[in-house]
């Protein structure tokens, strides 16, 4: 719909995103009057039908949740049910977690550069064009994906909604025997990762930037992946710091417990998605938090690609804030976990049990991970006989929803600015930026507050 003096653009399906949203642009002259992003999809209703339920089921129910990352949702939901039970898993089970969790990180970033980011810088509509016109590329890609799936299968059970995960550890734990054969198969796909970096640093990057707070979690030492603090990082500009701290670097923490008071959800009319704000403001999680937070934290060797690939030192360089080279971190990533689950299987002992008891007791509990797309945060509150009467799960997408939105006004904005675009060229323009956040919708559907008043 165009009309004179003013512009509304409604596109009614997302493409290449996870789940269903649809966006609505509104353009007054040359100003962007109104971004949204559309959240349709129904709810899902996890929160409410977790009440009532054994403490020892989140992570079985909870990962039904999303069929790319559902170890990301097992393990908050472990993290949280274990916190409130005073139990804390260690050594080789703990590492196990972090291997498993490695697993779903190379075959979920893997997915998003290869079947759903890289054919918008290679000039195609979908994969299947790419697979067209650059088979090898695509062809790297899916082994890649399926070393990640190795793992998950055989730590998890099953590639996709794995069984094997429970509280305090595992139903059963392989044999050092059993993981050698991984290690091989990780070999190669450690050049795989390798070239993936080189290959999306060679795309053409638009120039953009973000002027959002970053929130990760930290663990200092290590790359976070299955646990860690959360850190914010200060927006550039950030009013209220030293005046001779490096804005751009400063950072906050605070225990996971305190994850509620940080981190607030509203309901907005247009989106079955909450949205929400770090202590106020409006915040991003996910790839482009996770380096300039941790960043530090990677190995030599991933940090020297990291530099090659145009992303600086991280830690000492300006934090990388451009959403389109979000596809050179999610690789870095991919090389990261690879590597990571390496190490983790040359140091495998199998441990004595496959799990530790987590008996119930009433208490609230917090967990949180670092999902392929960012935070992800869990809170339980059980009774004495371990029966939820309470559930919160905050996804990565629903942080991100007011980020992405100004993200998407101010693309366009500078686009107005530069010309007259046709629709198509802002449609393209829109879905190109939302993709680079890589939501993934399904995750952060929840039920809309109901009043009903009777006269």
């Amino acid at each position: 719909m165009i009309r004179r003096g003013s512009r509304v653009l409604r596109v009614g399906s997302l493409a290449r995103v996870e789940g269903e949203g649809a966006l609505h642009l509104s353009l007054r002259g040359d100003e962007v009057e109104e971004a949204r992003l559309r959240i349709y999809e129904p709810p899902r209703f996890f929160e409410a039908f977790l009440r009532g339920r054994a403490h020892t089921e989140p992570p079985d129910l909870t990962s039904r949740v999303c069929g790319i990352c559902p170890v990301a949702y097992q393990t908050s939901a472990c993290r949280a049910v274990e916190s409130a039970c005073q139990v804390t898993v260690e050594g080789q089970l703990a590492a196990l977690r972090r291997l498993l969790y490695c697993g779903e990180w190379i075959e979920s970033l893997t997915m998003h550069i290869y079947l759903l980011h890289a054919p918008d810088f290679l000039g195609t509509d979908s994969v299947i064009g790419l697979a067209r016109a650059r088979r090898a590329d695509v062809e790297r890609g899916l082994r890649l994906k399926q070393a990640g799936n190795a793992i998950v299968e055989l730590l998890g059970g099953r590639a996709i909604h794995p069984v094997n995960a429970r509280l305090g550890g595992f139903h059963q734990v392989p044999s050092a025997a059993r993981l050698r054969p991984l290690a091989e198969r990780l070999r190669r796909a450690r050049d795989d990762a390798a070239d993936t970096v080189r290959w999306v640093a060679g795309f053409d990057f638009p120039d953009a930037g973000c002027d959002n707070e970053l929130l990760a979690l930290a663990e200092p030492g290590t790359y976070a992946i299955e646990s860690g603090t959360p850190t914010a990082m200060a927006a550039p500009g950030a009013a209220g710091l030293p005046a001779d701290s490096n804005r751009s670097l400063h950072t906050r923490a605070f225990p996971v417990h305190d994850f509620g008071e940080h981190v607030t959800e509203t309901q907005q009319p247009h989106s079955t998605a909450l949205h929400a704000t770090l202590d106020g403001r409006r915040y991003l999680t996910g790839p482009l938090a996770r380096f300039a937070i941790s960043g530090r934290w990677l190995p030599p060797a991933v940090r020297q690609a990291a530099r090659e690939a145009g992303l600086g030192d991280p830690g000492r360089d300006a934090v990388c804030r451009n959403p389109y080279r979000s596809v050179i971190v999610r690789a870095i990533e991919v090389l990261y976990a690879v590597d990571e689950a390496l190490r983790l299987i040359d140091g495998y002992e199998p441990p004595p049990h496959p799990g530790r008891e987590v008996p119930p007791r009433a208490a609230t509990g917090h967990g949180a991970t670092e999902a392929p797309r960012g935070l992800l945060y869990h809170r339980y509150t059980l009774d004495a006989n371990g029966t939820l009467t309470d559930a919160c799960l905050i996804p990565p997408t629903s942080q991100n929803q007011a980020a992405i939105e100004e993200d998407l006004r101010c693309q366009v904005q500078e686009r107005l600015e530069r010309g007259t675009p046709t629709d198509a060229e802002l449609t393209t323009l829109c879905e190109r930026a939302i993709r680079n956040h890589d939501p993934c919708i399904s995750c952060a559907t929840h039920f809309l507050d109901l009043t009903v008043v009777r006269n």
